[in-house]
């Protein structure tokens, strides 16, 4: 096997922070770039009795994937779902056209019954629709947590799809629900907007990342 060789001087490879040592565009030498798949905070939003909480900047062409991290979100009205949509026109209107897939794990706290299956009430087929995520206890000491991906939302060739994974406490059980579906619009989808299907978020964090 041959031994590829490269030229000292088209070795870049400074020290940077938060920086790795790839191949350059040509492929003939060594720079410093960013990491791949490296989280760029983009935004962070605080819910206090909320009816919604929308991101309708930052969503753009600059990344290809956008992660949205949901922390200790509590409803104030119990055992509602926390939900999103899209727009596509920057806030004016969340309804884009959706198809998803849900499904859903439990345990009780009393280990009297767990179980994992699919959830028909809660998928979406060509519905405009928030698609819920997950439901919720208004308990003091309940909440949830979870992510949503939303890829290539810029996209006007393709649909856009979205996974999302939550754990959540309602009614002395332990939820974990996957949901896996598309925005069926070519156009670009960009805000987002997140909201209880019943009553405010009394409570949470939601911040944005963009994926380099």
């Amino acid at each position: 096997m041959a031994l590829s060789k490269v030229n000292f001087n088209s070795m870049n490879v400074t020290p940077a922070a938060s920086k790795a040592i790839k191949f350059n565009s040509s492929n003939n030498g060594l720079e410093t770039g960013d990491l791949g798949g490296s989280l760029v905070l983009i935004s962070t939003q605080t819910a206090s009795s909320s009816a919604t909480i929308s991101f309708t900047s930052g969503i753009d062409s600059t990344y290809k994937e956008y992660i949205f991290k949901l922390i200790n979100i509590h409803p104030q009205t119990d055992t509602e779902h926390i939900a999103f949509n899209g727009s596509i026109d920057g806030g004016s209107n969340y309804n884009v056209t959706k198809t998803s897939t849900f499904f859903t794990a439990y345990n009780l706290e009393s280990d009297a019954e767990a179980a994992l299956g699919y959830t028909a009430s809660r998928d979406l087929a060509q519905s405009t629709a928030v698609q819920k995520l997950v439901d919720i206890d208004s308990a003091n000491d309940m909440a949830a947590s979870g992510y949503l991906h939303l890829f290539n939302p810029s996209s006007t060739t393709f649909v856009k799809h979205f996974i999302a994974r939550f754990s959540s406490s309602t009614n002395e059980v332990c939820k974990d629900t996957y949901i896996a579906g598309y925005f069926n619009n070519t156009n670009d989808i960009d805000a987002i907007q997140f909201s209880m299907t019943s009553g405010n978020i009394d409570a949470g964090t939601i911040k944005m990342y963009g994926v380099k």
